[in-house]
């Protein structure tokens, strides 16, 4: 069965020998129900960063649209591979996983512990099991990206079928980003995307704990309209307007800031554009949530099961021999 029951952790061995290994906390769950709140007050219990796993998240400029953490949660723990990358450089969750194992080949040279955080499936698993290495081209990506605008999704999803129907029937073809990603590698390799999928698993010389957040769909589906209500509050408007320089990017290809083109060309109002942002990232938290149910070993829990999740942490812990473990719960959002 994938996963777990929500409260439910892997019971202890009889006789489990206590692990020297380090330990890489893993935070999962939909956009919008809690991740980073939950990764800050683990890493404080454990007295460790965070390695955020978010795919939007990297970029700079993009603070209020990727509602990447604010700088008062980065001020109370840190946070790593957030707001560093420029919106039209390359960076591929290829990189992200070389970047991520050195940084944590460094922190566990002196530390025991880690928290990973994030809403990007393909970057939880670079980190956790790792990824096939497939070619990226930047050129090839910025003229896909300006056919995307120019023709539409249909174009690309058309060409990306004759070129790798296998990959065209299984991935998520209303994501523009992901289409733009497979018919980049079919382009600049040759090769139909889907050659590239071993499946084969990388071992890691740590331990993980994996952390699944859910939420019942209504609440979730009202925190996102909350969320997007406060996102045009802060101005979202304004950082959408200083990155039309960027506007063909990949990174701008996505929930927030694409759906401001029918703004900018005078067919939508500045609500529209927030009901439209409302609709695709509750189709996006879906995505994602079909991704995470495929995962195996994940312990699922609401987010406010506080008790329950301190309980299997304690137990993890326990058997490493680290002592106490108690999560202090806050009341911030």
């Amino acid at each position: 069965m994938d996963g777990k029951r929500a409260g439910q952790s892997t019971p202890r061995s009889e006789g489990k020998s206590k692990s020297k290994r380090p330990l890489l906390v893993a935070v999962i769950g939909p956009t919008a129900v809690g991740k980073t709140k939950l990764a800050i007050t683990i890493a404080k219990a454990l007295k460790c960063e965070i390695l955020n796993a978010d795919s939007r998240q990297v970029y700079r400029g993009m603070p209020i649209g990727t509602a990447q953490p604010t700088h008062l949660e980065r001020a109370a723990v840190p946070h790593h591979f957030v707001d560093f990358v420029e919106p039209d450089a390359l960076y591929s969750a290829g990189q992200f996983e070389s970047d991520a194992m050195a940084w944590l080949e460094r922190r566990f040279a002196n530390e025991k512990c880690a928290v990973l955080c994030g809403g990007s499936g393909l970057y939880i698993k670079a980190v956790l099991k790792g990824l096939d290495p497939v070619p990226a081209d930047l050129t090839i990506r910025t003229q896909l990206n300006t056919r995307l605008e120019k023709e539409g999704l249909g174009s690309l999803v058309e060409e990306l079928k004759k070129l790798d129907a296998h990959h065209a029937a299984t991935m998520d073809t209303q994501n523009p980003q992901r289409v733009v990603r497979a018919l980049e590698v079919c382009l600049s390799s040759g090769r139909p995307f889907s050659s590239f999928h071993t499946g084969t698993t990388s071992q890691r010389p740590f331990d993980t704990f994996v952390i699944g957040l859910k939420m019942e769909r209504a609440e979730l589906i009202d925190r996102i309209n909350r969320r997007t209500d406060l996102m045009m509050e802060a101005g979202l408007k304004a950082e959408v307007e200083d990155l039309r320089p960027h506007w063909n990017a990949n990174a701008l290809q996505t929930v927030g800031y694409r759906e401001w083109k029918g703004h900018f060309s005078g067919e939508w109002t500045e609500a529209q554009v927030a009901e439209e942002i409302k609709l695709r990232t509750r189709q996006f938290a879906k995505r994602q949530m079909t991704w995470f149910k495929k995962m195996e070993d994940v312990h699922w829990f609401y987010p406010n099961q506080i008790e329950s999740i301190t309980e299997a942490l304690r137990v993890e812990c326990e058997d490493r021999g680290w002592g106490a473990f108690q999560l202090t719960q806050n009341n911030g959002e």
